[in-house]
């Protein structure tokens, strides 16, 4: 029978919540892509599926970032992982600016043209986007440099979640020796 795991607790939930940005923010620049490179009234839905996706980005990296705090209280450190743990700590401090800057930044861009009721040109569909996409791209090396320290933390230093053991349910345990005499 299957059984839902069991939810982690605060401090060892970083490693389920931090794909969640690196997924989200890393895919939205394609979806600008795409409304960028159609018609104007044909891009604008992929426009807002990108901007939904950055806000959900932005709005999971607060939640990475804290979880990663608290993780990181109960990590074991040693000398040479204590500075790529600070390292990882302050990139991810400053991603969170950075995509909460880019979010606000991005909201106007989309927003802005329909609460004033201007109608989609070339310039707020195309253009706009496009150059908001080269100030993307720092942000997303700096998601990208924050992944790897922190995939360093875990693959070089072998820091992992301190996740409490799992009970073995009575139905999952492995057939014993008479169990399978009576099939």
């Amino acid at each position: 029978m299957l059984h839902f795991p069991p939810i982690p607790s605060w401090d060892a939930l970083h490693p389920l919540i931090i794909h969640f940005p690196i997924a989200l923010l890393l895919i939205a620049p394609f979806f600008i892509v795409v409304g960028s490179a159609l018609m104007p009234a044909r891009g604008r839905p992929y426009l807002i599926a990108a901007m939904v996706l950055v806000l959900a980005g932005t709005v999971s990296i607060y939640i990475a970032v804290e979880t990663g705090e608290a993780a990181a209280k109960l990590a074991e450190t040693s000398p040479g992982m204590e500075q790529v743990l600070k390292n990882h700590e302050s990139l991810a401090e400053r991603t969170q600016a950075v995509f909460t800057v880019l979010s606000v930044i991005f909201i106007a861009l989309i927003a802005v043209p329909w609460l004033f009721k201007i109608a989609d040109t070339r310039l707020t569909t195309t253009i706009l986007p496009l150059a908001f996409l080269v100030l993307y791209c720092a942000g997303a090396l700096l998601l990208i440099n924050t992944a790897h320290n922190g995939g360093r933390l875990v693959h070089e230093f072998g820091v992992r979640a301190m996740v409490s053991p799992t009970p073995v349910s009575t139905e999952a345990a492995v057939p014993t020796e008479t169990d399978r005499d009576k099939d």
